[in-house]
C-alpha cells in the first residue's frame, strides 16, 4: 500500500483553521445472512469474500484503487495505527476473527466487513467536505448494492443491527479543532443545544472517547424519518455555526498576552523537548495550531501539523519504527521528530 500519493490526513482541505476532517459512514447488510452476532464462521467467511470480490472483480471500476487487508494478518501495532489515522473504528480491530477491509490508496476510503454490520462503508475527507464524502459514499454503496443486495424494508429503511442506524444507516461527522470554545468554558451550553437539534458531539475517537487537544467529533444522531440529503444539509449548516463561534471567540483570545505566551512557550516546548510524551504533544500542538490560525506563529502550515500528528501517535510509530519500542523510547522518538518538524516554526 505504500505509493507517494498524500493521504487525506497529510492534507488541509477547506475551512481547515477549524475542520479538520470530515467522515461519512453507512452501514449495511446482506439481505440473505443473519446479522454479524449470529453469524458462523463460515458465514463471516462468505461475507468477506463477496464483498471483496464486489470492489475487487474486474467488473468494477474502481477495482485498481483499493487493496484488502484482512485484520488476523495485521499487528496489533498496525491494527490500532488503523484506528489513529481514523481508517477503522476501535470496535473493528478489538476482535479480528473473520473480519477484513478494503482500503483506497489514499486511505479516504475504507469498507469494513463483519464489524457491527455487514458492511460499513466510510469516506473520509480533509476539511469541511460532507457534500462530496456523502456523494462518494452513495457512489460506492450503489456499487455494492448492484452484488450484494443489501436489506432493506419500504418503512424502516436499510436495517441495521443497531435500531439506531434504520433508516439512512448514515453517520455524518466532522473533527473540529475547538481551542477557544473549550478555553472560555461554551462547549457545556454548546453540547446541550446540538442534542435538541439531533446532533452530538464527542471525543477525539467517537462515543467513549475523551477530548484530547480540544479536538470534537461532531455528527448527527437521527437516521429515521429524515433524507441524507437532509441530514447532510443539518450537519453542514451546524458546523457552518460553529466555525463562526470559534473564529469569533479565537480573534478576542488571541489578543490576550497569556493566551500568546501560551501559544509561544508550547512552540518552545515542542521545538525543544527531548522527552515527549503522545498526551502532551497534544496539548501543545493544539496551542501552536490556534498560533498559526490567528498567525501568532509562522513557517510551517497546518498540512505540514496534520501529517506530524499522525506520524506521532503510539501505534502508528511503533509500526513504523518497531514493535518493540518501550514508551520511553518512543517519547525520545516522538521528541525527536517533532523537533524536525517544527524546525522553521517561529
Amino acid at each position: 500500500m505504500l505509493n507517494e500519493e498524500k493521504k487525506w490526513y497529510e492534507k488541509a482541505g477547506k475551512e481547515s483553521d477549524v475542520v479538520i476532517s470530515t467522515r461519512v459512514r453507512l452501514a449495511r447488510n446482506l439481505a440473505d445472512m443473519p446479522f454479524p452476532n449470529r453469524m458462523t464462521p463460515d458465514q463471516k467467511a462468505a461475507v468477506e469474500r463477496r464483498v471483496r470480490d464486489a470492489i475487487l472483480s474486474g467488473n468494477s471500476a474502481i477495482a485498481s484503487d483499493f487493496d484488502f487487508v484482512q485484520m488476523d494478518d495485521l499487528s496489533n501495532e498496525q491494527a490500532v495505527s488503523l484506528v489513529e489515522r481514523h481508517i477503522v473504528s476501535p470496535e473493528f480491530i478489538a476482535n479480528a476473527k473473520g473480519r477484513g477491509f478494503l482500503i483506497s490508496k489514499d486511505e479516504c476510503i475504507s469498507i469494513m466487513v463483519n464489524e457491527e454490520d455487514h458492511v460499513r462503508i466510510q469516506v473520509l475527507h480533509e476539511g469541511l467536505a460532507l457534500s462530496e464524502a456523502a456523494e462518494m459514499a452513495d457512489r460506492i454503496d450503489t456499487l455494492l448494492n448492484e452484488s450484494l443486495r443489501f436489506a432493506f424494508d419500504s418503512e424502516l429503511g436499510y436495517l441495521t443491527q443497531c435500531p439506531t442506524n434504520l433508516g439512512t444507516g448514515m453517520r455524518a461527522s466532522v473533527m473540529l479543532h475547538l481551542p477557544a470554545l473549550t478555553e472560555n468554558g461554551a462547549m457545556s451550553r454548546i453540547s446541550t443545544n446540538l442534542s435538541k437539534l439531533g446532533l452530538v458531539i464527542r471525543g477525539t475517537y467517537g462515543e467513549g472517547s475523551n477530548v484530547i487537544g480540544a479536538m470534537y467529533q461532531l455528527s448527527n444522531q437521527i437516521t429515521l424519518g429524515l433524507s441524507e440529503k437532509e441530514a447532510v444539509e443539518n450537519l453542514q449548516n451546524i458546523t457552518m455555526q460553529l466555525i463562526s463561534e470559534e473564529r469569533k471567540t479565537r480573534a478576542s483570545l488571541s489578543k490576550n498576552i497569556n493566551v500568546q505566551d501560551k501559544v509561544g512557550r508550547s512552540a518552545g516546548v515542542l521545538k525543544n523537548a527531548r522527552l515527549l510524551s503522545c498526551d502532551e504533544y497534544m496539548k501543545l500542538i493544539s496551542n501552536v495550531r490556534f498560533g498559526i490560525a490567528e498567525k501568532l506563529l509562522s513557517g510551517i502550515t497546518l498540512e505540514d501539523i496534520h501529517t506530524l500528528t499522525v506520524a506521532v501517535q503510539p501505534a502508528t510509530m511503533a509500526a513504523a519504527h518497531g514493535s518493540n519500542l518501550s514508551a520511553g523510547q518512543r517519547d525520545i522518538l516522538r521528541a525527536d521528530e517533532v523537533r524536525k518538524a517544527l524546525k522553521a516554526l517561529q
